[in-house]
């Protein structure tokens, strides 16, 4: 799962970027209003974290430029200012959920994880391809009722695929999906994990349902 970070502490975005990315969320930062805008409408992402004090552009004006352009990706406000003003003018901008600063990390993944679940207005709770189930918000998978264990990072690729079924998604796209935006190393990664992927999702069921378009991309399709 993808997740934009709006903060310009460096510090606590740095911490929780590390954090999350030990979950096996893919995560983007910005350290101003602006840049978090454009980002925010440049990328697909499953949920946004969102500051309230920042320069250049504050969130409440970036969640209600967002929610203006059709863009209903899930928002968490995160922020100093806990007044009950505060969290209804942020809710009134559009905000999906609000929590203030000091927080519990725990507490913030969970919301997260639930807003996830939750998802956009058009965004199903599991995505299903065939007999195949992908869960974004519990990073669980399985095929008809047999459960299959995958890493943070095989999830991210398989749930990139999932949410275009039967069409080619490009190693590029996948790797926009399941690494952060500053990911320089080799980008044949995504094929070792394709590879993975195929020992655990097909091959024990006698399925090819993970496919390779050679020169194009990857497709999942129903069995």
């Amino acid at each position: 799962m993808r997740v934009l970070l709006v903060e310009d502490e460096k510090r606590l975005a740095d911490l929780v970027k590390g954090g999350l990315t030990g979950e096996g969320f893919a995560v983007d930062v910005a350290y101003d209003g602006r840049d978090g805008l454009w980002m925010a409408k440049e990328n697909d992402y499953d949920v946004i974290v969102l500051d309230v004090m920042l320069p250049r552009l504050n969130g409440y004006a970036i969640c209600s430029k967002l929610r203006e352009a059709g863009n209903w990706t899930p928002i968490m406000m995160l922020t100093a200012k806990d007044g009950v003003y505060d969290e209804a003018e942020a809710l009134d901008n559009g905000a999906d959920d609000y929590l203030a600063k000091p927080f519990s990390y725990v507490v913030l993944l969970a919301r997260l994880r639930a807003l996830v679940r939750r998802g956009g207005k058009e965004r199903p709770v599991s995505l299903t391809v065939g007999d195949l189930t992908i869960d974004p918000a519990g990073l669980r998978c399985r095929r008809g009722e047999t459960e299959i264990a995958l890493t943070p990072k095989e999830f991210a690729v398989l749930h990139g695929l999932a949410r275009r079924p039967g069409e080619v998604v490009s190693k590029s796209e996948l790797l926009a999906q399941a690494w952060d935006f500053s990911y320089e190393g080799d980008p044949n990664i995504v094929e070792v994990y394709i590879s993975a992927l195929r020992r655990k999702i097909d091959l024990p069921f006698g399925r090819t349902t993970l496919v390779t378009v050679r020169g194009a991309g990857y497709r999942l399709e129903a069995a």
